[in-house]
């Protein structure tokens, strides 16, 4: 039988910054999200509405103040943040994160290739590899598959975003996290690194949650979209009822939230 159960689940999630102060700021009260198996969500929001928030805490970066987050039925809530490495991949806005730029493209995939794996003092390339890290190169259609002893920090932002995309999901996860991946790209390579998400998603299965300030990739990737507000969710489109959303939809409920904020103060 299959089973229905959410892969991801954030239940009754309460997160408030500089408590006691008079900066403080409740983000989070009775929040609730899950996400299935395979799935490919969208999150969007204006500055201050938790999406990023909700990955900080998807990757313990940030604890919970209370509530409990469950990925794969196996409580993380508690976790350290070097512990959720183990079953999430995150990838940065920041090219420069997910990758070692002082060693090659080689280096940096078999360091990838060793995660959750002993460390012993032998040697740190194995060469049976290397025709399977070069069949993963191919797949991002860069030609690196040639380049693979050429330093990472020569490569361009978008070669460079490609490669940590591809780092991220080689070893097998549970979830991959997409914080704003393609943010710090110029047009033309956060399109093709857009495309190629799609594609590494779509041929390893992986489900994703991606948060994004581009209203037209959060519409044309993905089968979900969650529109966040001062920590709740105020769109939740899937399937069908998503693929029929377009840009005007989002801008149209963000001038309807701005509004509705200046009327409140």
């Amino acid at each position: 039988m299959q089973n229905h159960e959410p892969l991801v689940r954030m239940e009754h999630i309460y997160k408030t910054f500089n408590p006691d102060s008079v900066n403080e700021v409740v983000l989070f009260e009775d929040f609730n999200l899950s996400i299935k198996k395979g799935r490919f969500v969208s999150v969007i929001g204006s500055n201050g509405s938790g999406k990023t928030t909700i990955l900080n805490l998807l990757c313990g970066s940030l604890p919970v103040d209370q509530g409990k987050i469950y990925v794969g039925g196996k409580d993380i809530t508690g976790l350290k943040e070097y512990q959720h490495s183990a079953f999430i991949g995150r990838v940065f806005q920041d090219p420069s994160l997910g990758t070692c730029p002082s060693m090659t493209i080689l280096e940096n995939m078999a360091l990838a290739d060793r995660k959750g794996k002993p460390y012993g003092l032998g040697i740190g390339v194995n060469k049976k590899r290397i025709d399977f890290y070069k069949s993963q190169l191919e797949l991002l259609k860069l030609g690196l598959e040639n380049k693979i002893d050429l330093q990472v920090g020569s490569l361009s932002g978008g070669q460079r975003q490609a490669l940590a995309l591809l780092i991220s999901t080689m070893t097998p996860i549970d979830l991959l996290i997409l914080d704003e991946h393609t943010a710090a790209l110029d047009p033309k390579s956060s399109e093709n690194v857009m495309e190629l998400t799609e594609k590494l998603v779509r041929e390893k299965h992986l489900t994703t949650l991606m948060v994004t300030h581009n209203l037209k990739f959060a519409i044309n990737y993905g089968d979900r979209l969650v529109m966040m507000h001062r920590g709740n969710i105020v769109i939740d489109k899937s399937d069908d009822m998503k693929d029929a959303l377009v840009v005007r939809d989002l801008t149209d409920k963000f001038n309807e939230i701005s509004i509705e904020d200046g009327n409140s103060l």
